[in-house]
């Protein structure tokens, strides 16, 4: 087992999963926070990394496209401070930092966890029911039901239609963006059968917001809905799998396997793996050959 704490926040990999605790400094965001604790499966990694710097460190994970319905419907928008997936590191414990990077890597290459994207959520996405409040609106999840209601900064046609109620089969995607220096952002519900172009600050199935404090919570809201949405990816319902040409492809599986092998030996060479877990992963290859 890797483990490594700090005012940041805990990160502990037990060989299956990465375990990962907000700290609870002030200065950790608050949509970490509200967020608590994450598991991260092995199989929903593609990567991980420790950038050192001069007093603080950043460890870095890389989640396969496609596993974690937050990183789904924020587009990659979230900054460092709200990034669940980063962990700064105090100088004194870049060893440590090292040391947990080693050991999850090891375990994606012995358990020949691919980097390719998914068509499943592989994270369940945070917890309902949930509220948050930012911009000119609350945007509430019960699970089943979005409802959106409005304060005294709403423009006036959008509040004089009253709250909105959205039923999870009426949502068709969901898309959280923050502001951006003199732009805007927001949380927008776009509904089947009813496209719009209307800016945030018009549309009734969207909440505007302006760059505050708050402003990262509303992306909870729109991972929670998110994770109950169809995968991005997956494929119509009932659709066959779609048929491989069996030369070809088993010639590019053969190729795959002999390069696999070669980066082995690579690996036990400059002495990341040792000849034990050398052994293991070879068989394990020599076996799909």
């Amino acid at each position: 087992m890797a483990e490594i704490i700090q005012k940041d926040g805990t990160w502990v990999f037990d060989g299956d999963a990465l375990r990962l605790t907000p700290g609870r400094d002030k200065n950790v965001s608050p949509l970490r926070r509200e967020l608590g604790e994450l598991v991260v499966p092995l199989g929903a990694l593609a990567g991980v990394s420790f950038e050192q710097g001069k007093r603080t460190g950043r460890l870095r994970l890389r989640l396969r496209d496609g596993a974690d319905p937050l990183l789904q419907a924020t587009g990659g928008r979230l900054t460092e401070p709200h990034d669940p997936y980063q962990l700064l590191v105090e100088s004194d414990r870049y060893g440590v930092a090292e040391y947990l990077v080693d050991e999850v890597r090891r375990a994606l290459l012995l358990d020949e966890v691919p980097a390719d994207p998914v068509d499943a959520y592989l994270l369940p996405g945070p917890s309902v029911p949930l509220s948050a409040s930012a911009g000119d609106g609350t945007a509430s999840f019960d699970g089943e039901r979005v409802r959106l209601e409005w304060n005294w900064k709403t423009e006036e046609s959008k509040a004089s239609a009253g709250p909105r109620s959205l039923g999870i089969a009426e949502i068709e995607a969901v898309e959280w963006q923050p502001a951006v220096g003199l732009e805007n952002g927001c949380l927008r519900f776009r509904l089947r059968h009813a496209p719009t172009k209307a800016p945030a600050k018009y549309d009734p199935n969207a909440v505007e917001l302006w760059g505050f404090k708050k402003d990262p919570l509303m992306a909870l809201v729109a991972a929670a809905v998110q994770a109950r949405l169809p995968h991005p990816a997956a494929g119509p319902r009932g659709a066959l799998p779609a048929q491989r040409e069996p030369d070809s492809a088993a010639g590019d599986d053969h190729d795959a396997l002999l390069r696999r092998l070669r980066e082995l030996g690579e690996l036990r060479r400059d002495g990341v793996l040792t000849d034990e877990e050398f052994a293991m992963a070879k068989q394990a290859v020599l076996k799909r050959l």
